[in-house]
């Protein structure tokens, strides 16, 4: 047997599953679940725990789809883009200043913390910005021919 059909085969048992384990929390009542912390674990947990599989089996996969392409392409490519985005994190990092800050529900963020937000800001609006420019790019460049 060939692992697609071993995977479409596990996909329908695991989906098999998480519709039966629906119809019981759907047949149960919001209500019940939620006054009863016994039938939240006997009801909740097992759809959550496919969840966490179904999930689990997702990134797994992903992860080596993601590895076995890097190695079948161009991977001076995927490195070069790599490399462009770390440096635009630094660029963002260095643009940045931390200071600690008072958060609403009275905790507070620490200095490197605030520091690490505005970073990941900053490298959205270069992202979005050099996303916005190649499509005006590409644009002109098709109107141009």
């Amino acid at each position: 047997m060939t692992l697609h059909k071993i995977l479409k085969y596990l996909a329908l048992a695991l989906g098999v599953i998480g519709m039966i384990l629906l119809g019981r929390i759907i047949a149960t009542g919001d209500d019940a679940i939620k006054a009863s912390a016994d039938l939240q674990g006997s009801h909740l947990d097992p759809y959550m725990w496919i969840a966490y599989l179904v999930l689990a089996a997702v990134v797994v996969l992903v992860a080596i789809f993601v590895i076995v392409g890097l190695f079948r392409g161009n991977i001076k490519n995927t490195i070069i883009a790599i490399g462009s985005f770390l440096v635009i994190v630094v660029v963002a990092y260095v643009l940045s200043d931390g200071t600690a800050k008072e958060l609403k529900d009275g905790s507070m963020l620490s200095a490197s913390g605030d520091h690490w937000v505005g970073a990941g800001l900053i490298t959205f609006y270069i992202l979005a910005g050099i996303a916005i420019a190649s499509m005006v790019f590409s644009g002109i460049k098709k109107l141009a021919k």
